[in-house]
């Protein structure tokens, strides 16, 4: 915790292989910088449990080394979203490369949700199905799934409800490290101190409704958050890797 005037950072961060998975392939990250600012990372990996696992590290060390290195103070929102945009795309060139210089590691990636907190302006940055929620007087999912499902429900051959247990709910349409050049997608809104943020992995939206995702962090302390909706994954099946990352201004 950092403080800068009357500004305190309050967090929890915690990953969990889940109960029927042997590895966790999922990775993550947070700092607050002396100013207050809150820089969060969660990377999902795919291709193997090995493999997997080898990138959704490759991206989580890549993406904050880059990030923290590059951070100073008075940042603009516009040159935040420069350093995600640079920290993203190294990373997506070194799990591609990973992945091409090993025949094991074939077809290797990860998805990846950044956000940044500054100055009561949440930005994020994401490729693939992590997400990031915002709880206020509503429950709101700020990023869109770049998966199958997802553009089914937007082309209306599928509902929201029949989506739930589509399948192939699974297929992600974008990840780091399958292609040299990647698209990343940028959100930025305004929020209200008393505002919480969440980043998540599926394994957490797959498995805890977005109606007990928003009471357990309205109705908790920060610090409690992230051990209470991963154990409420893992009551509700636990078939995925969970990750859970709260914070907020307070």
């Amino acid at each position: 915790m950092f403080h800068k005037g009357e500004t305190v950072t309050k967090y929890s961060v915690k990953s969990d292989k889940g109960i029927v998975r042997a590895v966790n392939q999922d990775s993550c990250f947070l700092t607050v910088f002396d100013d207050g600012t809150c820089f969060a990372v969660v990377c999902d990996g795919m291709g193997g449990p090995k493999a997997g696992d080898i990138a959704a590290d490759i991206a989580i060390r890549n993406i904050s080394e880059r990030f923290v290195a590059g951070w100073r103070k008075s940042i603009t929102t516009d040159s935040v979203k420069n350093l995600l945009t640079t920290s993203i795309s190294a990373a997506n060139i070194c799990v591609f490369d990973a992945a091409s210089s090993d025949p094991e590691l074939t077809g290797m990636g990860t998805t990846v949700v950044a956000a940044v907190l500054i100055n009561g302006t949440l930005i994020t940055a994401h490729v693939g199905d992590s997400r990031v929620y915002l709880v206020s007087d509503a429950l709101y999912l700020i990023t869109k799934d770049h998966s199958l499902v997802q553009e089914l429900i937007d082309s209306g051959t599928l509902t929201r409800e029949d989506a739930k247990i589509y399948p192939y709910k699974n297929v992600i349409t974008r990840a780091l490290g399958i292609d040299e050049h990647v698209e990343i997608e940028f959100t930025e809104r305004k929020i209200k101190d008393e505002d919480r943020i969440l980043l998540c992995s599926d394994g957490l939206s797959n498995y805890v409704s977005e109606e007990s995702i928003y009471e357990i962090i309205k109705n908790n302390e920060v610090s409690e958050t992230a051990e209470l909706l991963i154990k409420t994954a893992n009551t509700n099946g636990g078939g995925d890797n969970i990750t859970a990352v709260v914070f907020a201004e307070q």
